[in-house]
């Protein structure tokens, strides 16, 4: 069985794993602990736990159980002394307490879930993701370099505090992988995340295990704008220190203008600028699904879709010839 290991956040380890998980894989989610907003951040400041959110969201993909059980860890408050609090944040926070160690919190919740792989948190000490911009700004936590629109004017240095190192299951399993894949997500606060956690560069670069990059949907206005493929790999390759991927993962396919239209003040589509045969190109946008934002607006969110983009993948991961990717077009 081959061995996948998936670096990243939350919500971008959570498409790729959904669709991973149908396959015959073992599977290993990385995640980043530098999440400090919403539930997450204030459980972490009130009761000292690391952060939950991104960790619950890679446990749920994984999970094999009822839609019931799913649909309740990521089950939101709306109201009372608890609104805006997730019930998994607090379900695996409170384990954390119980077991006195987040790994075996995030393992039992991975039994009751019965999920289909292992979700690791890349380092198992507090952390605050710190940005420093040019204009000798610096943007505290993650939430903070989130929400900033000043990234793209540029940084001098974006780093852990303290400096953290790696927990040491997340450099076995990258080690011991078959192939890593590493985004989509955040560039800055949930890919770039990772790498500066000591001792995951040095274990990438040496693994000898295939390197995936899935290279996002969209940009975030104020942070990517106007970011084409290769300048995300170039920023990989920054904190990498040498080019490691032997394939990029693009999306091609443009949704309808009204909701490229709707988009414009978040961000635009990312095109690709890179004539490399590294570089697989197909249709990966997922339905259309209207949703509520915390606006309470009705809108339509441009993401992956878990199965396509499991499609390729494991393809790449079981060395099938390229040309049966013409098959997902």
């Amino acid at each position: 069985m081959k061995k996948v290991c998936t670096i990243g956040g939350g919500t971008g380890n959570f498409v790729v794993l959904r669709g991973l998980k149908h396959y015959n894989l073992d599977i290993s989610a990385i995640v980043s602990m530098a999440d400090d907003g919403g539930s997450t951040g204030i459980l972490r400041d009130e009761l000292g736990v690391l952060p939950a959110g991104d960790t619950r969201q890679c446990v749920v993909a994984l999970s094999n159980s009822s839609r019931l059980m799913r649909n309740l860890m990521n089950y939101r408050f709306e109201n009372g002394s608890l609104m805006g609090h997730s019930f998994g944040n607090i379900f695996l926070s409170a384990l954390e307490k119980v077991t006195g160690s987040f790994e075996k919190a995030v393992e039992e919740l991975g039994k009751i879930l019965n999920i289909r792989g292992k979700v690791i948190p890349v380092t198992t000490q507090q952390v605050r993701l710190k940005m420093v911009l040019n204009n000798r700004k610096v943007l505290e936590g993650e939430k903070e370099i989130y929400l900033s629109q000043e990234i793209d004017k540029g940084y001098k240095s974006i780093f852990l505090e303290p400096h953290p190192t790696a927990n040491p299951h997340a450099i076995d399993e990258i080690f011991n992988a078959d192939a890593i894949v590493i985004g989509p997500g955040g560039l800055h606060t949930s890919l770039i995340a990772n790498l500066l956690v000591e001792g995951v560069v040095e274990a990438i670069v040496k693994s000898e295990a295939t390197k995936i990059f899935v290279v996002n949907l969209m940009n975030r206005r104020g942070q990517t704008t106007k970011f084409k493929v290769s300048d995300y790999l170039n920023e990989m390759v920054r904190f990498l220190g040498t080019d490691v991927f032997d394939y990029i993962v693009v999306n091609n396919q443009l949704p309808p203008q009204e909701l490229i239209d709707s988009y414009r003040e978040e961000g635009e589509l990312v095109e690709n600028d890179m004539a490399d045969e590294r570089v697989i190109a197909l249709p990966l946008l997922g339905e259309m699904v209207e949703t509520f934002g915390k606006d309470l607006m009705k809108r339509n969110l441009i993401r992956h879709d878990s199965k396509k983009l499991a499609d390729v993948l494991t393809k790449i991961i079981m060395k099938v010839d390229e040309p049966c990717y013409s098959s997902l077009i």
